[in-house]
């Protein structure tokens, strides 16, 4: 049984999200808290009765970001960020996620056909964060006797870095010159993107497109951030943009970033099409279009996310002699789309998430 505790300020909100959660039977809410001194006096009592932290960003007396440093410090746990759909909500809520929320889900509970699409995504992602439990409280470090029994017995994934390949999975180098670099993430990504861009010498030879599950409020402030803390630039994506080497380009949330050509000159694309795509953005478009029209001239690269979203364009890549980087299992926070590429045997290179920067400048330079 999956333990949570549901931390908001409105009563309302309280017993929406616990009637919500609680339609799955391997969820329970163990508790609830309405504000961030209630939260923390309760995980304190009683660290080992809660696995997940759903923690809304604005509340009295300690907000969630407060809440969430002191929560890190003392009893990490997993945490689900609940977020409002503002620009100010979304620069709170990338905040949370560099200060160690796992992820993120924005509020919808308006209409009841949202709350219905709010309450499947909660639960979906309650179920994956209870996973890294363990890896959460080993970063973090947990000072208690529990935790010492965990760290002798740490999850099989984290026993050795960048280890968690299968047995028989055979790596070959990603040969370079490349100029272009097309990343596909979804859950746990925002800090991973940044420690990648972050890394990236202003000089970067190549040009680097990033499809980032995410709602279209988020992208800019996230876009934003990224350029604020890199060497490189760093835009949201404008239909029709051209390929700028040492720039990097998010997507915005909500539509798809691919590459069209333009004569024989290849451009970026933003568009809304598939409109039945299940993820907008859809990594199939950008890695699929990628491999159609830059082919060689590509890497690719398939962080941590929940899904198998990017696998069929993964595939069209690497036919038309695209190289493709996949996060190992240890150091990513969902292990499903780049795992879908693994199982696939599509990825060239398994990589640890520290190890990644360094494998794209050394490929895009050849």
């Amino acid at each position: 049984m999956i333990r949570v505790i549901v931390v908001d300020d409105s009563l309302f909100l309280r017993n929406s999200l616990v009637s919500l959660i609680e339609q799955d039977s391997e969820i329970k809410v163990a508790a609830t808290a309405r504000d961030g001194l209630d939260a923390l006096r309760k995980i304190q009592a009683a660290p080992d009765d809660f696995d997940v932290v759903t923690l809304d960003v604005e509340m009295p007396n300690m907000n969630g970001l407060e809440t969430l440093k002191k929560l890190m410090a003392t009893v990490p746990l997993p945490v689900l960020m609940i977020s409002s759909l503002t620009e100010q909500g979304a620069e709170t809520t990338l905040r949370a996620l560099e200060l160690g929320a796992l992820d993120f889900i924005p509020k919808s509970l308006e209409k009841d056909k949202d709350k219905e699409t709010f309450g499947r995504e909660i639960r979906q992602k309650i179920k994956s964060l209870s996973r890294r439990k363990v890896f959460v409280r080993l970063k973090y470090g947990l000072k208690n006797k529990t935790a010492e029994k965990e760290r002798r017995l740490p999850d099989k994934a984290l026993q050795a870095k960048g280890g968690s390949m299968p047995a028989d999975y055979v790596q070959t180098p990603c040969k370079g010159p490349r100029d272009l670099v097309v990343i596909g993430v979804s859950t746990g990504g925002p800090p991973v993107v940044q420690k990648i861009l972050s890394a990236m010498p202003e000089n970067l030879p190549a040009c680097i497109l990033v499809a980032q599950h995410m709602p279209p409020a988020f992208t800019g402030p996230f876009a934003r951030r990224l350029d604020s803390v890199s060497k490189i630039g760093v835009s949201e994506a404008v239909d029709g943009d051209k390929f700028l080497r040492g720039h990097a380009y998010v997507c915005p949330g909500g539509k798809h970033i691919g590459i069209r050509l333009r004569g024989v000159l290849p451009q970026i694309a933003v568009t809304e099409e598939p409109k039945d795509a299940l993820y907008k953005p859809t990594v199939n478009v950008l890695m699929g279009t990628a491999g159609k029209y830059m082919g060689r001239r590509t890497l690719g690269v398939m962080l941590t996310g929940m899904g198998n979203d990017g696998v069929e364009g993964a595939k069209v890549l690497v036919d038309n002699g695209g190289c493709l980087i996949a996060q190992d299992e240890a150091s990513c926070v969902v292990y499903g789309m780049n795992k879908a590429v693994i199982d696939a045997k599509l990825a060239n290179l398994i990589l640890d998430a520290d190890d990644i920067a360094k494998a794209i400048i050394d490929t895009v330079r050849g």
